[in-house]
């Protein structure tokens, strides 16, 4: 089973770069995020006829989530648990029927926290991560495989962007931000990328201003973390980074995991 996770920035204006990925990467289940539309307003039937059932939770003109699968999902829940107020659409969980049981997938849009100043942006940002450590610990509960995909706007480590001293001040690179994320994964979770590489040099986003791909400035802030269950069927990853030299990209590449699940 191949689950990836990709921020679309936009899935109406990437619709065509979505169809051709989705054709030439062939992911079982594709976890979005930014897909800047409304339920309603969603371009489904063209992923529906390349073989792909459609789950969104969207909101008009920002944020946005959905998961596209080659198989329906038994149960969907949208939103993350902790805060009723939170109108902000960032979270949509799946739970899917594999040989031997289930698999949960979930797709996440972490909020970017910047400027850090600003009394409410940052403050959402961290209490977001602690919502989702509290939704993490009650579905490692369950002992079920986990898959929390998605834009994590967390740059883990020095290595995974191309210059730190850039992204010191940076609500992405803060040691608030990193400490948070390392608390997530500290809680029995594994980062897929990382449990399979050591390598430098991988990033996930390119910002589309001072020729950042071209020059390879790049930082990693797309994740796979994963229950023990999963890790434990964990065969391999890719970033596929192509993606982003296509015409009109989106500034984020997807990010790709190989389990040894069967359908």
């Amino acid at each position: 089973m191949k689950i990836a996770t990709w921020n679309i920035n936009g899935v109406k204006a990437r619709i065509d770069n979505l169809c051709q990925w989705l054709k030439d990467s062939g992911p079982d289940i594709a976890c979005l995020q930014e897909i800047k539309s409304v339920d309603e307003a969603f371009p489904r039937a063209d992923i529906e006829a390349l073989g792909y059932h459609v789950e969104t939770h969207g909101q008009k003109g920002f944020n946005g989530v959905a998961l596209l699968s080659k198989i329906k999902p038994d149960e969907v829940n949208r939103g993350l648990p902790g805060d009723a107020s939170d109108e902000q659409a960032r979270f949509i969980e799946g739970v899917f029927s594999v040989k031997g049981g289930v698999i949960r997938v979930c797709s996440l849009y972490l909020p970017n926290g910047n400027p850090p100043d600003d009394p409410v942006k940052y403050p959402y940002k961290l209490a977001w991560m602690d919502r989702l450590r509290a939704f993490a610990e009650d579905r490692l509960a369950l002992e079920e495989p986990l898959v929390l995909a998605g834009d994590y706007n967390v740059i883990p480590e020095p290595h995974d962007c191309h210059d730190p001293l850039v992204w010191a001040g940076d609500a992405l690179f803060l040691p608030q931000t990193r400490e948070s994320f390392r608390r997530l994964e500290n809680i029995g979770l594994t980062e897929a990328v990382r449990a399979t590489t050591d390598a430098v040099k991988l990033y996930t986003f390119w910002d589309y201003q001072a020729g950042a791909w071209q020059k390879n400035n790049g930082i990693r802030i797309d994740h796979l973390l994963l229950s023990p269950e999963a890790a434990d069927r964990l065969q391999s990853t890719a970033i596929e980074k192509h993606v982003r030299a296509w015409e009109k990209p989106s500034d984020h590449v997807p990010v790709v995991a190989h389990f040894d699940f069967a359908c």
